[in-house]
């Protein structure tokens, strides 16, 4: 409980550092969700059902973004009809994001999440011998989550995904079920996803070059993003332009060290930066860090980034003893996804992680109560 809360520990710890008393306050109040998730989760592991919890939030998330798709079609026929005819389609995911209201990128940081765990319920339904009736549901919820992924289509989500892919089946060929069945099964799949993938990147022709050619664009312009005509459209999701935040980020942070300019003032005090550097591109978007590492070294200095570390990879540890598909993908996923973007700086991201982190530490305690039991029982 105290892992889970330590990014509200450190703000605590270091709220003198603070510039505003009440943009302290605030900053602490978008985190509390890290203290009263596992108060009440974790107090009661006992009550929690780990595999109907997930496998209830998979389907319900399916059947949401369904819902959301259904209404974006009928709500916005005009950008359907763009989409569909291949105009700026480089912002088809983003604005679909939009209409939900949620950031892209976050979004589908759910859907990777939804879509391995969506994978993994696919094989417990072969394993486990359920019904055909299930199987098919089972398959149905998987080729939905993963069309949203691609629909979405964030780089980072969409490569996470493909790795937890490889984590549930490795997960799969350890356990002792039948290896023919997982081969069986695991064609079924490659084909499918295959041919989702192989229709999707035909009727989205910009996917070819978000991967190649616009994600690796104007490298040589690292911190000089004023020299490009037009930035805001050539290169705003570009990796460049998030390597010349994190060096800003990296040289700011550096100045302020030991304890960082305070946990509200990390965003203004970069901006500031921006202005004082002449990055006119980076000051007029007031971009984050994109980076929880660089983040909480900005913020809170040298105990930033061990704070993260110690948030994240616990979340790993548990999967690791637990040797569980799904909790090792999420860490995966979240330790990544945090790698560009700061998902501990947004409410979302804190109450995504906190909830999660909460179940599965419930998840690990049942699992070794029982062990420290066995010995009794026998």
């Amino acid at each position: 409980m105290a892992c889970i809360a330590s990014p509200v520990l450190l703000e605590l710890l270091l709220f003198w550092n603070n510039d505003s008393f009440a943009r302290g306050l605030k900053a602490i109040e978008k985190s509390t969700s890290l203290v009263i998730f596992p108060l009440f989760i974790i107090g009661n592991y006992q009550r929690v059902k780990f595999f109907k919890i997930i496998q209830t939030y998979v389907i319900s998330t399916t059947v949401f973004m369904i819902f959301f798709l259904t209404r974006f079609i009928i709500v916005y026929p005009d950008l359907v009809a763009k989409y569909v005819n291949r105009i700026d389609l480089w912002e088809m995911g983003y604005q679909f994001a939009d209409s939900i209201g949620i950031h892209a990128p976050a979004l589908n940081m759910h859907l990777a999440f939804v879509t391995v765990c969506a994978l993994y319920f696919v094989f417990e339904s072969f394993r486990n011998q359920k019904k055909i009736g299930f199987k098919i549901t089972s398959v149905a919820v998987f080729l939905f989550s993963f069309f949203f992924v691609l629909l979405v289509n964030t780089r980072m989500a969409l490569i996470n995904t493909l790795i937890g892919f490889l984590v549930v089946f490795f997960y799969e060929i350890q356990s002792k079920f039948n290896l023919k069945k997982i081969l069986l099964t695991s064609s079924v799949i490659v084909i499918l996803l295959g041919g989702i993938l192989f229709l999707f990147v035909q009727k989205n022709p910009y996917m070819k070059e978000k991967y190649s050619s616009v994600t690796f664009a104007y490298m040589d312009k690292v911190g000089k993003l004023d020299e490009i005509d037009h930035p805001e459209i050539k290169v705003f999701n570009s990796l460049v332009t998030r390597v010349s935040i994190w060096k800003s980020a990296w040289e700011l942070a550096v100045q302020h060290l030991p304890f960082g300019v305070g946990a509200s003032d990390g965003k203004p005090e970069l901006n500031k930066y921006y202005k004082a550097t002449n990055q006119q591109f980076l000051a007029k978007y007031e971009f984050p860090t994109h980076n929880q590492f660089l983040d909480f070294l900005l913020k809170f200095g040298i105990l930033g980034p061990i704070v993260v570390v110690l948030y994240i990879f616990t979340i790993g540890y548990l999967g690791y003893d637990l040797k569980n598909a799904m909790i090792v993908s999420f860490f995966l996923i979240f330790f990544t996804s945090n790698l560009v973007d700061d998902f501990l700086l947004r409410f979302d991201g804190i109450a995504f992680s906190g909830l999660w982190f909460s179940i599965f530490g419930s998840y690990w305690l049942q699992q070794k109560f029982i062990l420290d039991k066995a010995p009794e029982a026998v």
